[in-house]
């Protein structure tokens, strides 16, 4: 017995010996901690908008060099943020290229990490153009809605309109209507109020007008709106009212369109002043006149409506309503209300025997908010 416990005695003493002189476990080499995404590259993204966002970022690292190349020989400028943790693309991409990221960042531990990957922008079937107003620069009245009318028609309207912003300096409702499939308008629910400063993007380099067309470059623009100036055309009143700044400021004896003929009728709504003219030529062949000479013209509608000098029908001015739909003042009345107007002051017509009808250019302001609303395409 005593010689048994000798024996495992050294048997322990001996595993003991062999489990000590086993070989340690190989350590396994660890990859850089940094990890890198440069977008859009996964899987060699196809059909990318010039216009998308282009970044590069890293996690547990900083970037060394970041640099995104076009398959047309060109860098696409880019700024490394001053943490270094990402790169932002500062110019749009190019329409029909492939673009290659390259470069490096150095992660937390010390050791690089190769920025890489590659993709392409969309080919358009072709490139169409637009055009904004008010124009850069303008003073206009508290109506004036602004206006993008596109080179053609627009097929995806919705993603056009995502495109479009408008930005004031005061707090202002107001909402795009698509007027036609060429014409978008953006109006404030209520009038802008004076002194508004207006900035106006549209975004169309690279939005998708739908069947393979796309925008060609973006458009901007900056305006003013001026004082606040309406006028209040009751027809049978037979006075001219203009309201500056909610004061009264003139009131002229005028003649509005004949009440026994609707087709004569100055018909009821919110017009909008679009043009002035010095010399208007008036043509009416139902009526049977041509070329008629005009002074201080102030166009307030395109189906036809003026403001401006008839001396000839003095006799009616603050009488009587017999013109053919505009509105007749007296020579000296005429030029100074023709002075005083901006393009896209309002007009207030009430008291005629029909409304008109919505579908003549700038008929904005006929429409209710709600009727305005449901044209937006978002």
């Amino acid at each position: 017995m005593r010689g048994a416990k000798v024996f495992w005695g050294a048997l322990a003493a001996g595993l003991a010996m062999v489990a000590g002189c086993a070989a340690p476990e190989a350590e396994v080499p660890r990859g850089p901690v940094a990890q890198v995404r440069a977008g859009p590259s996964a899987g060699g993204a196809a059909e990318v908008s010039p216009s998308a966002p282009i970044t590069a970022e890293v996690v547990r690292g900083r970037f060394d060099l970041v640099t995104l190349m076009g398959s047309d020989g060109s860098a696409v400028t880019g700024q490394i943020a001053p943490d270094g943790r990402s790169w932002q693309a500062t110019e749009p991409l190019a329409y029909d290229t492939s673009y290659t990221w390259s470069g490096q960042a150095i992660g937390s531990d010390g050791k690089l990490v190769p920025v890489g990957g590659a993709f392409s922008t969309v080919a358009p079937k072709r490139t169409t153009g637009a055009t904004v107003s008010p124009t850069d620069g303008q003073q206009v009245g508290i109506a004036m809605p602004i206006s993008v009318k596109f080179d053609e028609p627009v097929q995806d309207k919705a993603a056009v309109q995502r495109a479009l912003s408008v930005e004031t300096s005061v707090p202002v409702e107001g909402a795009w209507a698509w007027l036609a499939d060429d014409e978008a308008h953006w109006r404030p629910r209520e009038y802008w109020p004076a002194g508004t400063q207006v900035q106006v993007h549209a975004r169309l380099f690279g939005a998708h007008f739908g069947g393979g067309v796309y925008g060609e470059g973006d458009l901007r623009t900056e305006f003013e709106i001026g004082r606040a100036q309406i006028v209040k055309a009751d027809v049978d009143s037979h006075q001219l009212v203009v309201e500056r700044d909610g004061e009264q400021v003139a009131s002229y004896p005028a003649s509005y369109g004949l009440a026994s003929d609707p087709g004569r009728h100055t018909g009821n709504g919110t017009y909008v002043v679009m043009a002035r003219v010095p010399l208007q030529l008036m043509t009416n062949p139902k009526y049977g006149y041509f070329d008629l000479p005009k002074k201080w013209a102030v166009r307030i509608s395109n189906h036809g409506e003026f403001i401006h000098e008839n001396q000839a029908n003095a006799a009616a001015l603050g009488s009587y309503n017999n013109s053919h739909g505009c509105i007749n003042l007296s020579a000296a009345n005429a030029k100074e209300y023709y002075d005083s107007a901006l393009i896209g002051d309002p007009v207030e017509v009430t008291g005629s025997g029909t409304d008109m009808e919505p579908g003549y250019a700038m008929y904005d302001w006929l429409l209710s908010w709600e009727e305005w609303t449901a044209k937006s395409a978002v």
